[in-house]
């Protein structure tokens, strides 16, 4: 099974994708003697083996692919950045049409906000991947995707400002921010802005986009993500292969606003975002700019990826941009002055909200228009000021006025312009920055003060430990009577919730101890509960007012360097203070269930049986948590003979000397004095070859270092008889990028 995809969040299970269903697969013509490869379709010389084990994912952002080399540092660039100057040169390119590329109405802002919200709008909340934070529209398959067209034109137009100002200003915050300025130019006192986004150097092509083989698939079609009563496979937001949320001509295209409505709730809170955020952002997002689809739809050439090289790496292609721009293929612009921001958007929709048609627009897709309309309430034609036209709404923008739940807020922001105005500035500023992680993280001078909930705030503190002080606390949590593997244990759940993909969770902020951590049936509760007492009596009875977050982390380290010493080594395990304790007010519930372990290999834990192997899940785990594979594999190696497992299980732990921190995972893993044997679905015995007694159980997890040829090399290395001390080395390093993932204030 190829493991390209990435695995669910809730329980909803993702269909096995093997090689032959792989969307947009590259096709070559017959009879060329080079097809980059010796398999089939170019493809690597894995696809011979399609169900094993693909470690890529752990290496999608391998630093030789980034010219800008291993010491470059945006933060320090950002520094010299002349704001002010870069703001201006935007404002300028908004207002300044090109020939090549003309600016509706005179004013690219319609435009620069669809790059950025298409650009943002990729985010989702299960798993954190997608979003603006590395400027992945630039590759394939999003700079392609239908949904994106003709925001090559837009990149494009950016390219002189991106050239100016060179390494300090990277191609992610520069698309953000001219989507902020569209707005802002137009009229629209925005909420702020944080630099501080770097940019990758290819695609992310393990990401799970969908299963989909073709573009805009439609229910029931297949490979498709619906199941069920309008269930959308997790972790996915869109609701269709190539779109960013949802169908503007309807579900499956079919116009019915209340149908959409539906849709639009469901995707919408898998990206994050609440109902009133998404009226504002729907609202807010039409409020300036237009709808493309003046033209034969059919005659719109490739896109990016597909085109001509004579074109540069510009898409969608059509005889004359000025008049026959084709982008969602509905035709119009929403308000009567589509570059300025005002409320226009709401009283028309209400206005004329009894008169409203579905029609057809030039290029063949569903769109509504009044049947009558006001002269004063027309815009203009964008290449005839003498010609006026009637607005245009997409079935999205019905949903508005059509669903109760929606139509109230409508009617709310019809009313008031500056809650709609406020509204819409906060969502727009969440939406562009929800995969950056917390304040600590954004730079610049336009960040603005307010701290708000979805950015994980967590307190400073006031104190600093010195080494006798850090000394003595680690004596106290050895001799509170916590084994090495609680302490483990209860450090690694505070710290695996990391994500390297929006920067949530993390040791940081002691959210263990709150709902919803404290409850998951993969932190074990009952211990979580005895170990968290033990470090509160510590925090009751110290001189300084220590946090829960660094005692949880320093427990670990104190049990990993015992282990390392019970060993016969003497490393020292680096420990840092400065952790907070956040409060539950400063904790959104909901969206920290997102960061739920259903599985987690590195403690043997999983709670239900899954279409992808527990290996895959594993893999994905240890991605999100910007691990390598040797990482991954030092971790796994010593966690295991560290006694971490879940709920003390003894699954994979080959020693008799549990709670050292020794080599013997690996060296019992490869030793062919063993045979194994299943006895479940994901349990195995390691028996004695001779005399067929079981020495040891396993999981698949644990088997996968000696099947897979890669992890093997890895586990072989391992169990050398000169490599205990490099294995605790390495293993030391791993756990303190784990424990300090989070620590945006000492990187």
């Amino acid at each position: 099974m190829s493991n390209s995809h990435s695995p669910e969040q809730s329980g909803i299970v993702l269909d096995e994708l093997n090689d032959s269903q792989k969307p947009f697969a590259p096709q070559h013509s017959g009879g060329c003697p080079f097809h980059g490869s010796n398999t089939k379709d170019g493809e690597t010389p894995m696809a011979w083996w399609p169900k094993a084990l693909n470690l890529d994912i752990l290496h999608q952002h391998d630093k030789k692919v980034n010219p800008l080399g291993e010491n470059f540092n945006y933060a320090e660039e950002v520094k010299k950045l002349d704001v002010e100057a870069l703001k201006q040169d935007l404002r300028d390119l908004l207002s300044n049409s090109q020939d090549w590329w003309p600016a509706d109405h005179g004013y690219y802002g319609g435009l620069m906000g669809r790059l950025a919200w298409h650009s943002a709008g990729s985010y989702r909340a299960a798993d954190g991947r997608g979003g603006a934070n590395t400027g992945n529209i630039r590759f394939a398959p999003l700079n392609s995707w239908p949904d994106n067209a003709n925001l090559d034109k837009a990149r494009r137009l950016l390219q002189p400002i991106k050239q100016k100002y060179g390494n300090r200003l990277s191609w992610a915050d520069l698309i953000i921010l001219a989507g902020t300025m569209g707005y802002e130019a137009a009229g629209l006192k925005t909420f702020g802005f944080g630099f501080g986004r770097e940019d990758i150097w290819h695609p992310e092509k393990d990401t799970y986009w969908g299963s989909e083989k073709e573009w805009l698939a439609k229910t029931g079609t297949e490979g498709n993500r619906w199941s069920g009563d309008r269930d959308l496979q997790n972790p996915l937001a869109a609701v269709m292969m190539g779109l960013i949320y949802i169908n503007p001509e309807g579900v499956d295209g079919n116009p019915d606003p209340l149908a959409t409505a539906r849709d639009m709730k469901i995707t919408f809170k898998r990206m994050g975002v609440t109902v009133e955020e998404t009226v504002a952002l729907v609202a807010g997002g039409h409020t300036i700019g237009k709808q493309h689809g003046n033209g034969d739809a059919s005659k719109v050439g490739a896109e990016p990826e597909a085109a001509d090289i004579i074109d540069q790496g510009l898409g969608w292609k059509t005889d004359k941009a000025s008049v026959a721009k084709i982008t969602s293929g509905i035709e119009g612009a929403w308000t009567t002055n589509p570059n300025r921001w005002d409320n226009e958007f709401f009283k028309l929709l209400f206005k004329y909200e009894d008169k409203f048609v579905n029609v057809k627009s030039p290029a063949g897709a569903h769109q509504w228009e009044p049947s009558e309309m006001d002269i004063e309430d027309m815009p203009s034609d964008q290449n005839d000021p003498s010609i006026k036209r009637k607005i245009t709404m997409n079935d999205g923008d019905m949903a508005l006025i059509k669903d109760p739940e929606y139509r109230a807020i409508s009617e709310k922001f019809l009313n008031d312009q500056a809650a709609f105005d406020d509204a819409f500035a906060r969502a727009w500023f969440k939406l562009t920055h929800r995969d950056m992680g917390p304040k600590a993280r954004y730079l610049g001078p336009l960040v603005p003060q307010e701290e708000l909930i979805w950015q994980d705030p967590i307190p400073a503190v006031d104190y600093t430990l010195t080494d006798s002080e850090i000394t003595e606390l680690k004596e106290q949590i050895l001799n509170s009577g916590l084994s090495i593997g609680e302490l483990v244990a209860t450090a690694w759940d505070s710290a695996r919730t990391f994500r390297y993909s929006d920067y949530r969770g993390g040791a940081n902020g002691a959210r263990l101890r709150l709902a919803p951590q404290k409850d998951w049936i993969g932190n074990e509760p009952e211990r979580l509960n005895k170990v968290l007492a033990i470090y509160e009596d510590i925090k009751a009875n110290h001189a300084k007012d220590i946090s829960i977050a660094d005692l949880i982390v320093l427990g670990g380290t104190a049990a990993v360097e015992k282990a390392i010493k019970d060993a016969g080594l003497n490393i020292t395990v680096p420990f840092i203070a400065g952790r907070g304790d956040a409060t539950a007010e400063q904790t959104d519930v909901e969206s920290f269930e997102y960061l739920k372990p259903i599985h987690d290999g590195f403690r043997n834990f999983q709670e239900a049986h899954y279409v992808p192997q527990p290996e895959e899940l594993l893999l994905d785990r240890a991605q999100l948590m910007g691990l390598t594979a040797v990482e991954m594999t030092v971790l796994i190696g010593g966690l295991r003979v560290l006694g971490a497992n879940h709920g003390n299980s003894k699954h994979g732990v080959f020693t008799d000397r549990v709670g050292v921190l020794s080599t013997d995972f690996f060296r019992n893993l490869v030793d062919m004095s063993n045979t194994w044997e299943p006895t479940g679905r994901n349990s195995y015995n390691i028996n004695d070859r001779k005399t067929g007694e079981t020495k040891f159980t396993a999981t698949r997890v644990d088997l996968v270092f000696g099947s897979n040829s890669i992890l093997r090399a890895y586990a072989e290395l391992y169990a050398q008889d000169d490599s205990h001390e490099k294995f605790a080395q390495d293993f030391v390093n791993a756990w303190v990028k784990v424990m300090n993932a989070d620590r945006f204030d000492v990187k």
